[in-house]
């Protein structure tokens, strides 16, 4: 049986992948850096380990015997009261799984990278693998310290590590604990709380198919390419009409232009450190997000890589069942799932 290493698998797409792997038949070793995720870590069929990706010695301890890494552990926040601890998990914790992998002389590595590092037009037009941002067109800790990673794993291909690289866009569905900011829109459109929304776009995934997007790109992707793990481009208007389809609610009615928006994020976020550091209802990295319409063009893990495109609805509505059987959301009635 081949043994592989997930980091992240108490993450939402960690855990999917460690889940994926588990049903073809791998032998799944879960970093885990708390103990109270084991017993979450070990119901999609891992067996947890204990490690930090920030302390080497027990990544590399973690890995002895293992054939494949996947590194998906990542500190994903749009909101960072605190970056030096994004940065040592993101981009010195990517550096010492790259290095073990190095030492242990693994056959393959996937490393979890976004595409919250790729450039996007400003047309809307959907971009690619090879619309890499440059360091300075970057805002917001999360990207940089990403751009950052990727360079390191990219340096270590250089030297011989056999890994490749994918881009997630914006998974949905269930096991969104914290939940990520797609989840949260999410969640709060079910609680009520979202009377408005700004013309922004993004791609929206599965994150199963994401999930087994890693898997196939260990078992077929090409050593140094990068492959954008996503499915279907769609704004945040056609989202939410979406949800209320899903739910029966009411969408939100207005639209909101960017640039008062922007200024609410920036008072709402001087608020939050006057109050002791409470995070702002509205993250400024979230709104510079939003400016831009982040499609995508998620052909080449379709075509290179045999990577299943399931559908946007039966994503989300797992996504909304997940939440509201978790007490995320109240149950209502009306729903109407087509």
């Amino acid at each position: 049986m081949t043994r592989v290493l997930v980091t992240g698998a108490s993450g939402f797409i960690g855990f999917h992948v460690a889940k994926a792997l588990s049903e073809r038949g791998f032998e799944v070793l879960a970093l885990v850096r708390n103990a109270s995720d084991s017993g979450f870590i070990s119901r999609c069929g891992a067996k947890p380990v204990a490690g930090d990706v920030r302390d080497y010695e027990s990544v590399l301890k973690a890995m002895r015997g293992c054939d494949r890494v996947f590194h998906v552990a990542a500190d994903y926040r749009l909101w960072v009261p605190d970056p030096e601890r994004m940065y040592e998990i993101n981009v010195g914790g990517t550096a010492n799984v790259m290095k073990a992998a190095l030492e242990r002389s693994v056959t393959r590595v996937v490393y979890t990278s976004t595409v919250g590092i790729l450039r996007v037009t400003p047309d809307g037009k959907p971009g690619n693998e090879e619309n890499r941002a440059r360091f300075q067109d970057l805002s917001g800790h999360y990207k940089i310290s990403k751009f950052l990673a990727e360079k390191e794993v990219r340096r270590c291909i250089g030297v011989g590590l056999p890994a490749v690289i994918v881009n997630p866009t914006f998974p949905i569905g269930a096991m969104d604990r914290k939940p990520t900011p797609t989840g949260k829109t999410i969640v709060d459109f079910l609680n009520g709380k979202m009377p408005a929304y700004v013309n922004t776009g993004l791609n929206l995934v599965d994150v199963g198919d994401v999930a087994e997007g890693h898997v196939l790109a260990a078992e077929s992707g090409v050593v140094g390419e990068s492959y954008i793990l996503g499915n279907e481009n769609l704004t945040l208007k056609q989202f939410l009409h979406l949800l209320a389809r899903l739910t029966g609610m009411k969408p939100p009615r207005w639209r909101l232009p960017y640039g008062p928006v922007l200024c609410l994020a920036y008072a709402d976020r001087a608020y939050s450190k006057v109050c002791g550091g409470k995070e702002p209802r509205i993250p400024v990295d979230g709104v510079r997000m939003a400016r831009h319409y982040m499609f995508f063009d998620t052909s080449k893990a379709v075509l290179k890589l045999g990577m299943a495109q399931n559908s946007i609805e039966s994503a989300a509505w797992k996504a909304i069942s997940w939440y509201r059987e978790k007490g995320y959301v109240p149950r209502l009635s009306g729903e109407c799932h087509e």
